[in-house]
């Protein structure tokens, strides 16, 4: 459940120097914001924060920027970046319909998507993040070579994910429906709903997509 009416998270997040209230005026100019040329990887619906913030402590080579619409959620993964000294890592309070807008055409290098939404009635199922309408706006945004990542516990909207990616410009190039007994395991961040429904007992799934080879 997402957590909603936080006293002050619109105040603090306004006022925090982590969050870029403004992002559309730094399309194309990303670098500008970290001062430095270094990849770009970018979470779309980064929750409390944890997955990013720990990819960013183990990863100072790489700037990183998490989105969330949210602003009750956003606050508490502001709370963990403000104990933190590291300065590549910001955050963005939007809705990912407008992720083309904030971000140029091939400017990121990298895209998370991790336990997203899955809008589970038809009616919704363009507003799911791995639908083909939302992997064509990736397709604007994300540099040639760049990869998409997509973990979830929902089994239907993994399927749902595997059916649409193929009908896009992209191709999945591994995925496993038992992310924790394979392979693909290796490195993993777990984020606080991973940690959650993995106790529980649930698999985790994941997927790597990356544009079709000509």
């Amino acid at each position: 459940m997402r957590l909603r009416n936080v006293r002050g998270s619109k105040e603090a997040i306004a006022e925090s120097p982590y969050v870029i209230n403004n992002p559309e005026e730094y399309r194309n100019k990303w670098r500008e914001v970290f001062n430095n040329s270094n990849p770009l990887y970018i979470e779309i619906g980064m929750g409390k924060g944890r997955f990013l913030t720990r990819l960013a402590q183990q990863n100072p080579g790489i700037n990183y920027v998490g989105i969330e619409k949210y602003a009750s959620v956003l606050y508490r993964a502001l709370e963990k970046r403000e104990k933190m000294k590291m300065d590549n890592l910001y955050f963005i309070g939007m809705d990912a319909e407008d992720i083309a807008a904030v971000f140029g055409e091939g400017e990121v290098d990298w895209i998370y998507l991790n336990f997203s939404d899955p809008w589970p009635k038809d009616r919704h199922a363009k507003r799911r993040l791995t639908s083909k309408e939302f992997f064509g706006r990736y397709d604007r945004i994300l540099r040639k070579d760049g990869r998409i990542e997509f973990k979830t516990d929902n089994m239907d909207l993994f399927d749902f994910s595997l059916e649409q990616i193929p009908l896009t410009n992209f191709e999945i190039t591994a995925y496993t429906k038992d992310l924790h007994n394979d392979a693909m395991n290796e490195g993993n961040v777990m984020t606080e709903y991973e940690e959650k429904f993995s106790g529980l007992g649930h698999p985790i799934c994941k997927l790597i997509a990356e544009r079709k080879k000509a």
